[in-house]
């Protein structure tokens, strides 16, 4: 694979291929040898299957192509215990060839997700303007030489800017759990990989996140940007994960033994 700006690449492909990706640096972070394990340890067909309620809102909201052959829902008003339910499970499951099911519930759900991601005035033209929804950007990483990717939610070339689409459990609490989930290492690195290849640095990375969780009858939408400051810690974070990864590959060594240390409440208790 070249450093270049890849828009049909399939998620198949780009996950199978070569580079680190974020969420490959952020297991170096925790221990190198768990960037082996995860090419390695086998994944549960059965769980693999299972409804990711958040994959099922970014595809209805950044690819409707991809919603609509790999996700279909059941019908209403049909229980299983009965036999006009059965008959009419028996009838939609004859249409299937493959793709999750939804229960009518969920399916419901997720449309008023949508709805209320529409209703954002800023997120609806972040979502309808043009763009590339996964698109993939491969890079050399200047430091170490190392190769790269990103896959950003979506790229807006002619403004510059980057979309992420996040979903949460709890609005209330996005604001402290993004730190947790390296989002301030996800802005750096995908915005240096787009720079690598544009020549210059987005203008704004944008967390578009969506609640799955009610608020007074509504699910929440917002819109998030980095600060310098987040910007900057992510950036060493990665620059680190980075020259972590690179050795690992100069030497072919791994290391899996983490460190445990006590929370911050109990070394108050000491």
């Amino acid at each position: 694979m070249q450093p270049g700006y890849y828009r049909d690449l399939s998620n198949e492909a780009y996950h199978g291929g070569e580079g680190v990706s974020k969420s490959q640096l952020d297991l170096i972070a925790k221990a190198p040898a768990l960037f082996q394990w995860s090419k390695a340890a086998p994944e549960d067909p059965e769980k693999k299957k299972a409804l990711d309620l958040g994959d099922a809102v970014h595809a209805l909201l950044l690819e409707p192509e991809r919603y609509a052959a790999e996700y279909a829902v059941g019908p209403a008003d049909a229980p299983r215990n009965t036999k006009a339910g059965k008959e009419k499970w028996e009838e939609f499951e004859s249409t299937l060839s493959g793709q999750t099911v939804l229960s009518a519930e969920d399916g419901r759900k997720i449309g008023l997700i949508r709805e209320s991601v529409m209703a954002h005035p800023h997120a609806r033209f972040l979502l309808e303007t043009q763009g590339d929804a996964e698109a993939s950007i491969y890079w050399n990483d200047d430091r170490e030489g190392v190769l790269c990717r990103c896959r950003p939610d979506k790229t807006i070339e002619r403004l510059g800017w980057i979309l992420d689409l996040k979903t949460t459990a709890d609005m209330s609490k996005f604001a402290r759990s993004f730190y947790d989930y390296r989002y301030h290492v996800q802005d750096s690195y995908y915005s240096d990989g787009y720079a690598a290849h544009f020549g210059e640095a987005p203008a704004a990375f944008v967390f578009l996140v969506v609640s799955t969780s009610i608020e007074c009858g509504k699910y929440p939408v917002r819109l998030f940007t980095m600060d310098f400051e987040a910007k900057a810690a992510g950036r060493t974070e990665y620059h680190r994960n980075i020259e972590v990864y690179a050795d690992c590959l100069r030497h072919n060594e791994w290391p899996a033994i983490e460190t445990l240390t006590l929370p911050y409440w109990a070394k108050d208790k000491l």
